[in-house]
């Protein structure tokens, strides 16, 4: 299961670059898992840095053998969106959202960000590196990162990060054992069911123009389906489109 091997680490640069020193020095069992007190160089997507106060959040990584094809990765990274959506709304409620692709937003707002990395050998995908980081304990954010939140903040009290790591293993595990072709379409249901702004009219950006579009359907490769101006489609992949937050 994954978080059976369940690591504390004191100080670590990213615990997706430990996970990835640990795999090139030799085998590492499925669902192994480091848990990081403090990092000093967390990794986001796109090459954003992700920042967190030592012993405040829960900063976690998890190293997974996918027994489906790499064509089909984005539907890991539905899978683990799930489950980090499940873990998040058994303490934050029922607004607990995924933004496209892998976020994990309470209301209009950020309490978690998903780095996914693949070790592949050839042609075999052979690990599927998971980082997440979630605000857990942070009381007030940097005056830039205006749409942060933690569960804190939420709650009004603080958590055991490390406990809650183990519960969002447990999470994870239960959506990815439900990770087979023919569930495909039901995860995907399922994703689109919890999906911030899904159906919704909104604000978006691409290259530099501002408008307005719907969310209507997220394809099997990742893609967003947008209707912009009630008739042209657009399929943007991942990094192509900004989602605007005018509040």
């Amino acid at each position: 299961m994954i978080g059976d091997h369940f690591h504390v680490l004191a100080s670590v640069d990213s615990t997706n670059n430990y996970a990835m020193a640990r795999l090139n020095e030799g085998p590492v069992a499925e669902g192994t898992s480091w848990f990081a007190m403090e990092q000093t160089a967390g990794k986001g997507q796109r090459g954003k840095v992700w920042h967190s106060a030592p012993g405040e959040n829960l900063l976690l990584t998890t190293v997974l053998q996918p027994a489906i094809p790499l064509t089909d990765q984005f539907m890991l990274s539905v899978a683990i969106s799930l489950g980090a959506c499940d873990f998040f709304s058994k303490y934050a409620g029922d607004e607990t959202r995924i933004k496209w692709s892998n976020d994990t937003y309470w209301r209009d707002r950020k309490a978690a960000g998903m780095l996914i990395e693949n070790v592949l050998r050839g042609n075999i995908w052979q690990y599927a590196i998971v980082g997440i980081g979630f605000n857990i304990n942070t009381g007030h954010f940097p005056e830039h990162l205006t749409k942060a939140v933690s569960l804190r903040q939420i709650t009004g009290r603080e958590w055991d990060a490390i406990e809650l790591a183990k519960d969002l293993c447990r999470c994870f595990d239960r959506r990815y054992r439900q990770l087979e072709p023919a569930r495909y379409n039901d995860l995907l249901s399922e994703y689109k069911s919890k999906l911030l702004r899904f159906n919704e009219t909104a604000l978006y950006r691409q290259n530099g123009e501002l408008f307005e579009a719907t969310i209507t359907d997220v394809l099997l490769d990742g893609r967003l389906r947008l209707e912009k101006n009630d008739q042209q489609i657009l399929e943007p992949g991942f990094g192509e489109i900004e989602f605007v937050f005018t509040k």
